[in-house]
């Protein structure tokens, strides 16, 4: 990342460069379309969802969720960069849409940090290290010692190329030494089904992902890869805990409106996220779903965005994970 990369995102994040602005009489003045780069039923579409009574509240205007899946989310994440800059078509993104892509497709000349204005980010994903039930494990470290024992004949599944889930693996391939093939979908909910049906071994994602095949047993949750175990559900032990000491992948989603909308438009989105953060009913789903609610400033988002930048950055670089 550039230094020039760097002091744009900041910028565009504290409303700090001078540019011209579309002038907004009365924002917003119709309804507000939220795009989400992944298929319908992930936690994405499931956040959206979550928070848009809430924000249509503070809003005045309804809220639209389009899912729009495919190339690791760079589909969806284009066609809100390329939409008109007065805050009424907005992205609900992902880790990789902010922080990943531009790194492992370096070839599209895409960077998020400057085609993309944050606004906050709304929720935070601690990943869960999900099993299928025939794989003649209990514990995450077991997995381990099961695919050193089998080297390449495991697999595991995400929603795409670059996403947090693919990459999240890679840093687990990286610390251990297994040997895991990956086997990319289109979306959380058929990468979820790949494990279900035994096509695959192993997923990554949030738990409220994959609570139900878990207690249908469906699913083993071995561990939840954060720094703590997950409130609503204190059984399942955190991936140190398991056998991986240090181990920590989670996943975050953030709202972020094309580069140049004006900041009266940020500062409204910001303020109706924030409203809908706090609604105790939004507060207590959440928790239920193991999600930490976000609503940090636009200025504290881009900051924390550059940092996880240079991690990702390195991690692809380290496993040689470009895609060209």
């Amino acid at each position: 990342m550039t230094d020039l990369t760097r002091r744009a995102f900041v910028a565009a994040a504290a409303g700090a460069v001078l540019m011209p602005q579309r002038a907004i009489a009365a924002f917003p003045d119709r309804p507000i379309t939220v795009i989400v780069p992944y298929a319908a039923g992930g936690a994405g579409d499931m956040i959206t969802r979550l928070i848009s009574n809430a924000m249509e509240k503070a809003l005045g205007q309804p809220i639209v969720i389009d899912a729009r899946g495919g190339g690791g989310g760079m589909i969806g994440a284009k066609a809100v960069a390329s939409a008109a800059p007065d805050g009424h078509t907005l992205m609900m993104g992902a880790t990789n849409n902010f922080v990943i892509n531009q790194f492992i497709f370096p070839k599209t000349s895409f960077d998020p940090l400057t085609e993309f204005v944050p606004i906050t980010r709304v929720a935070v994903v601690p990943s869960v290290i999900y099993m299928n039930p025939s794989v003649p494990v209990k514990s995450l470290g077991e997995f381990v010692a099961y695919a050193k024992a089998n080297p390449g004949k495991l697999s595991y599944s995400s929603p795409s190329v670059g996403t947090t889930p693919h990459l999240a693996v890679e840093r687990l391939k990286q610390l251990t030494g297994i040997e895991l093939v990956h086997v990319p979908y289109r979306g959380a909910p058929p990468a979820m089904q790949a494990l279900i049906t035994g096509d695959v071994q192993l997923y990554l994602a949030g738990w409220g992902v994959g609570r139900g095949f878990v207690q249908s047993g469906k699913a083993r949750a071995l561990a939840v890869a954060s720094t703590s175990r997950l409130p609503n559900v204190p059984d399942v032990p955190t991936a140190s805990e398991s056998g991986v000491p240090g181990y920590v992948a989670e996943n975050w989603w953030g709202l972020a409106a094309p580069k140049d909308t004006p900041q009266t438009a940020i500062d409204a989105l910001h303020a109706a996220v924030k409203a809908a953060l706090q609604d105790p009913a939004v507060e207590a789903k959440l928790s239920e779903l193991g999600f930490l609610p976000g609503g940090e400033s636009p200025a504290e988002f881009a900051k924390a965005a550059q940092a996880e930048a240079i991690v990702w950055r390195d991690t692809i670089a380290k496993g040689k994970l470009a895609v060209d």
